[in-house]
């Protein structure tokens, strides 16, 4: 294997790692967190919990903040699992194929990817929705006093789409660089 397929693969790693980390978590709290039905009509069990962060089981059928709930069941696989694999689809290809990303934005690609795999395996394969079971204290920033219930491959597509996006301001792509 050369040099410049080691630095194109070896990010995958972290890709790999989210998706597993993921899926385990999420099994565990599935396995070990009962659910029962919420005021608002989710399912939610309470184990631990402070002030600042609860550990609950929240199943979500749409997507980020329960966007698209109220959308027919008919239309949800389409939006939800069918156009995120286009998206990840274009991203894993963009990613092979070009070689001007750094470093940097690499592992962030990566990142972007393993969390979007981690919640598309769980919108396949539990028919409940995906699995989400963080919720942390937001103090009314925004009007939120909680910010919505999440998991760790939402945290990893927002924390390194967030490092992509300040790579691709701060750090020139390797064409940039060269002219």
């Amino acid at each position: 294997m050369t040099d410049k397929n080691k630095y194109k693969l070896l990010p995958f790693l972290l890709a790999g790692l989210i998706i597993l980390a993921d899926q385990l978590v999420k099994g565990f709290i599935v396995k070990n967190w009962p659910l029962k039905n919420g005021s608002g009509g989710e399912f939610i069990a309470d184990v631990f919990s402070n002030d600042l962060l609860w550990i609950i089981h929240v199943r979500n059928k749409a997507i980020a903040f329960s966007l698209g709930n109220n959308l027919p069941e008919n239309v949800r696989p389409a939006l939800f699992i069918v156009l995120p694999l286009l998206v990840l689809a274009f991203l894993g290809w963009y990613y092979l194929k070009t070689d001007e990303l750094t470093r940097i934005q690499r592992w962030a690609f990566a990142g972007i990817l393993g969390g979007g795999i981690g919640n598309i395996i769980d919108r396949v394969f539990r028919p409940d929705g995906v699995v989400d079971f963080i919720s942390v204290k937001f103090f009314g920033f925004l009007g939120l006093d909680r910010w919505p219930t999440f998991n760790i491959a939402d945290a990893s597509v927002v924390v390194c789409g967030i490092f992509l996006f300040l790579s691709i301001i701060l750090f020139p792509s390797r064409r940039e660089r060269a002219a």
